[in-house]
């Protein structure tokens, strides 16, 4: 690798990295603060929330570093054409294509980054997940012990605990048993504790009242106890987690899916192969993010006003690359045996950065040529 490549390839990593930290934080934030809410809601503690912000990491790091690869390259080669230096190589020689070589290599680094995140951890982390909140779902207490809120864990049943001491104490708490068509129980306690016995959940209530309804004659029955038990153990159904989704697969096992894995998933092969492309795709996107970027800043020459028409077409052209992925992985989606719909943004994205790159090293194409006089 020549000294100029080592030199531009150096910017475009340090700048690489300063823009990837910015947007994963701004990515990150945004679904750290959704997931938030949705944890304190169903009364998970501060350990829990760190745990599973961290999991949804890796998800939030690929998709920020395409954008950051593209930022990168459009930053390092604005900076470098107003410091003259791009100039000063196009003057030793250089031509687009070969001054577009440390910028391939750049590309090349990321892909291999998102690979890396794609095919191993994302894989990984939203395996570790998915268990973890499903165990979270499958936690009795953090879905009964929710104060100052009518909660109902199942259907027919409603209960309410105004609130919950730090001894563990629930306070005035009201359940309402609807279940049973024919009759309807509530129970009222000043006081209740949630024990564990043999495995199961018990609800134990203290000085308390229980009101029976019969629906059929409409005759109330009422029943004051000291304590009384009730199982909140079958109020939550414990469904366990044996099923994995296709983003938890690795890609050796979207390629070649087996019968055992199309019934797992409930995807068909088809869609498993294209899952599969769909991650080889975004990786390659990455490469074509700085290509892109690169190569249509490339279009206009040294300007003491800046390239910023060349700026705000590279940002239209990265604009129409996403909507072309989007519309291939949606085509691919609806029909699985077109597959390679995937690669259709990677396919205008190198189509592109060629033809930007034949006209950047041909300037005279887009030149007049002046009218010469006629002699009198």
């Amino acid at each position: 690798m020549g000294r100029f490549d080592r030199y531009m390839l150096s910017q475009l990593m340090v700048t690489f990295g300063f823009f990837s930290l910015v947007l994963v934080m701004i990515y990150w934030i945004n679904a750290a603060v959704r997931l938030f809410d949705q944890l304190i809601a169903g009364g998970q503690g501060i350990g829990v929330i760190v745990e599973l912000v961290a999991l949804s990491l890796p998800n939030v790091i690929r998709l920020a570093l395409p954008l950051s690869a593209f930022a990168a390259s459009v930053y390092v080669t604005n900076r470098m054409m107003q410091d003259s230096e791009l100039v000063v190589m196009q003057a030793t020689g250089f031509s687009p294509w070969r001054m577009a070589r440390p910028v391939l290599y750049f590309g090349l680094i990321v892909a291999v980054l998102i690979s890396i995140l794609m095919q191993v951890l994302v894989p990984l982390s939203t395996t570790a997940l998915n268990v973890r909140q499903a165990e979270i779902a499958q936690n009795i207490t953090a879905r009964i012990l929710t104060e100052g809120q009518f909660i109902e864990p199942v259907p027919g049943i409603t209960l309410y605990i105004r609130a919950i001491t730090p001894e563990g104490e629930l306070q005035d708490v009201f359940l309402s048993d609807q279940r049973d068509p024919a009759t309807q129980t509530t129970y009222t306690a000043r006081r209740a504790y949630l024990v564990r016995d043999e495995g199961d959940a018990q609800l134990v209530m203290v000085d308390g009242m229980a009101q029976s309804l019969r629906n059929d004659d409409a005759r109330l029955f009422v029943t004051d106890f000291k304590d009384f038990s009730y199982n909140i153990g079958n109020l939550i159904k414990i469904t366990p987690r044996e099923n994995r989704t296709a983003r938890e697969l690795f890609i050796n096992d979207l390629l070649h899916p087996t019968a055992a894995l199309e019934a797992e998933t409930g995807r068909t092969a088809a869609q498993l192969v294209t899952e599969a492309n769909d991650r080889i795709s975004q990786a390659l996107l990455g490469t074509v993010g700085a290509l892109l970027g690169f190569a249509a800043l490339m279009l206009g020459g040294f300007s003491r006003f800046g390239v910023w028409p060349q700026i705000v077409f590279a940002i239209v052209l990265i604009i129409v690359i996403k909507a072309l992925e989007t519309t291939g992985l949606n085509i691919a989606r609806t029909t699985p045996q077109v597959w390679f719909a995937t690669y259709l943004s990677v396919a205008v994205g190198f189509a592109i950065v060629t033809a930007l790159l034949f006209v950047a090293a041909r300037p005279y194409l887009f030149r007049r040529t002046p009218a010469r006089g006629v002699a009198a």
